[in-house]
């Protein structure tokens, strides 16, 4: 089976060889023969290396294995994988290049969502989804028009929908006059409230008459919990979008500078130390005493506060709104072994979940 496929290093920590950046290009075939008792793969691929780099043996290795794994990279949207490692480890990613949206004849489809259900694999968000897992969205979905100078969310508002943009443009305003982005069919925006409970981050206005799909909270929450391949799509357009916003609040916090959660939530606080990959401890003086969360490379290993530990104080620390804290980089070597709570996204968003719960019981 042919394959064709461009492998980008996403991380890189002491490769003697190879930098953030680099692409690697692989060609050639699987050939899947078969007997009575196993499958034998033969490859014969090709990887291309980047310009006056040498070749390394154990990633040639390493991506000739994720040729035989799929057999066929073009059936595949998107992987991530590790190098073996020698004195220095790299992180590879592959992601399949998607064909421009083509033009949509918008009025046909006006205010019939199952008309357009045929359509939505061409948006990113859905092109990770067969036929049936859409048709399973499909209900969840809503459609909604917006004129020329409306806004759509409003900075400092509650988050309460995920939209996706199918015709039109809007543009991302951080005050009343400054506009940071631009966006347009395709574009998703409201999940990082969504994602971590935190209020709108900028003001939404319309510059052409918009029409947008989109989806409740509740649903939203309850899509993810159903698809694990789109909790991967929010997860790094999560990660992409905070670390654009995030990175002069998390110079404020590595100098050792005390905030305050009023100003900056607990999951943006969590989750600008994941993004960097920092090692250190967050000290925090909140309502019901002192609390402590200490992160190995953006990993959380450890949390206590009100009498819990791990997952569970966590959790707490996530609910409060008022404090102060000051994060001090370093670990102690005890520290620096031990094994992380859980996957940073999934605590994060199960104790969103778990908020969100807590409101609607009240």
């Amino acid at each position: 089976m042919s394959s064709e496929a461009v492998f980008k290093i996403i991380e890189e920590n002491n490769c003697p060889l190879y930098e953030l950046g680099d692409e690697f290009k692989l060609s050639g075939k699987a050939l899947l023969l078969k007997d009575r008792q196993e499958k034998t793969f033969i490859t014969t691929s090709v990887i291309r290396m980047p310009s006056n780099k040498p070749a390394c043996r154990i990633l040639i290795e390493d991506i000739t294995a994720v040729l035989i794994k799929y057999e066929n990279m073009s059936n595949v949207h998107r992987c991530v994988t590790n190098c073996g490692g020698c004195s220095g480890l790299i992180r590879l990613e592959y992601k399949k290049e998607l064909r421009p949206l083509p033009p949509i004849n918008i009025k046909k489809y006006d205010e019939d969502i199952n008309a357009l259900v045929s359509l939505l694999y061409i948006f990113p968000i859905f092109q990770t989804l067969d036929e049936e897992d859409i048709q399973q969205i499909v209900p969840m979905l809503k459609m909604k028009k917006f004129p020329r100078g409306a806004t759509i969310m409003k900075k400092g508002d509650p988050g309460s929908n995920l939209y996706i943009i199918i015709s039109g443009r809007a543009e991302v305003m951080i005050d009343e006059r400054t506009s940071i982005a631009a966006m347009e069919r395709g574009d998703v925006f409201g999940e990082i409230s969504l994602l971590i409970g935190t209020p709108v981050g900028a003001t939404i206005q319309v510059v052409q008459p918009v029409r947008v799909l989109y989806i409740t909270g509740k649903d939203f929450r309850a899509i993810l919990n159903g698809f694990p391949s789109l909790q991967i799509y929010f997860a790094r357009l999560l990660a992409q979008r905070l670390a654009k916003t995030n990175d002069e609040r998390f110079e404020e916090i590595t100098s050792g500078i005390i905030g305050n959660l009023s100003e900056m939530s607990p999951s943006e606080l969590f989750q600008t130390l994941n993004l960097n990959r920092k090692t250190g401890v967050l000290n925090m003086v909140l309502l019901k005493g002192p609390g402590k969360a200490s992160f190995r490379e953006g990993s959380l290993i450890s949390a206590s506060y009100n009498q819990k530990e791990g997952k569970e104080a966590f959790f707490e620390i996530l609910k409060e709104r008022k404090g102060r804290f000051k994060f001090i980089q370093g670990l102690s070597a005890e520290e620096i072994k031990a094994p992380e709570i859980g996957d940073f996204m999934w605590l994060l968003m199960e104790g969103v979940r778990r908020i969100d719960e807590t409101k609607t019981e009240t």
